[in-house]
């Protein structure tokens, strides 16, 4: 699906191994473009073995940003990976294409519909709401929600525990509530651009075993060293860098509280979960997205 614009962007999205970055570089090294990262724990230093980002063969084959350039000791937020990515357009050549690929559906929303910029909440009152809501019914939660923020609670058809403690932290926190922030958003940096669509959507069979076959080889190829780096810097557990998928179970291995092959077994059903979710952000707000196979051809 084209957009006519100015400029041109490739927006290849799809769930974990689904063989993403392959497309994007044969695509980079074929019209010259730019490769950037449209993932949410691939901005992550340290971590590049755990989170599959591009190897150093990669990138040396085609021009790539935002991979592996924030520490892990930081909350990288959605609004400051869309800010990173605004700069990278300002420097770029307007005749370069870009070519932005990951997983987190989130970012492609915010690259052509914009995205509420909400400051950033503090963990203890994240933790404050989530313990406050821990126990309480979907009609308790909206409840709460249309007494402290009327109008998200207004556009909520469900009180999605997630939305609703984001809803009552922002609120808590600002003292603003979350809908005038979403008022005030600016449209996407790439809005009125020539656009390409396209999300890769293997069989999940095929997705499975590609999956199982991906974290038994992170094992042996450098996933066990970049969680011992990662937890020698004795960071803040809630971190996202620390929560990454693989990180908790290497983690609890190297600990001597769970068996290799346990923390192998968990850490792929944790990333066939993930996949799981991602194809359903996918279907539903990426409905009308052309669906690729494994090797880029249409389904």
């Amino acid at each position: 699906m084209l957009v006519t614009g100015q400029r041109r962007a490739v927006l290849i999205a799809g769930p974990t191994a689904s063989g993403k970055s392959a497309l994007a570089l044969a695509r980079a090294r074929a019209s010259g473009g730019l490769i950037v990262n449209t993932d949410a724990v691939q901005v992550y230093d340290v971590l590049r073995v755990v989170t599959a980002r591009p190897g150093a063969a990669d990138e040396a084959l085609a021009e790539h940003a935002l991979y592996g350039t924030v520490s892990p000791a930081t909350r990288f937020s959605t609004g400051e990976w869309l800010r990173a990515v605004q700069a990278i357009i300002g420097e770029t050549d307007p005749d370069r294409e870009l070519i932005c690929v990951g997983g987190t559906g989130l970012y492609f929303d915010a690259l052509i519909n914009g995205f509420a910029d909400v400051p950033e909440i503090s963990p203890e009152i994240l933790r404050s709401v989530q313990s406050e809501l821990e126990a309480s019914s979907e009609s308790q939660r909206m409840a709460l929600l249309q007494a402290e923020d009327p109008e998200t609670a207004r556009r909520l058809k469900v009180a999605d525990p997630q939305r609703v403690i984001r809803a009552l932290a922002v609120k808590r926190q600002t003292g603003r509530p979350l809908s005038s922030f979403q008022n005030a958003q600016q449209p996407g940096p790439i809005r009125d651009w020539e656009i390409e669509r396209m999300v890769l959507w293997p069989e999940r069979d095929v997705l499975r075993a590609r999956i199982a076959q991906r974290f038994s080889g992170m094992f042996e190829n450098g996933a066990v060293e970049e969680v011992e780096a990662l937890m020698s810097l004795n960071l803040d557990p809630s971190l996202p860098a620390m929560k990454a998928i693989g990180v908790p179970e290497i983690g609890q291995w190297l600990e001597g509280t769970m068996a290799e092959d346990e923390a192998i077994e968990r850490a792929t059903i944790a990333t066939h979960q993930y996949a799981k979710r991602q194809r359903t952000w996918f279907r539903n707000r990426m409905g009308d997205w052309p669906r690729l196979g494994l090797a880029g051809a249409p389904l």
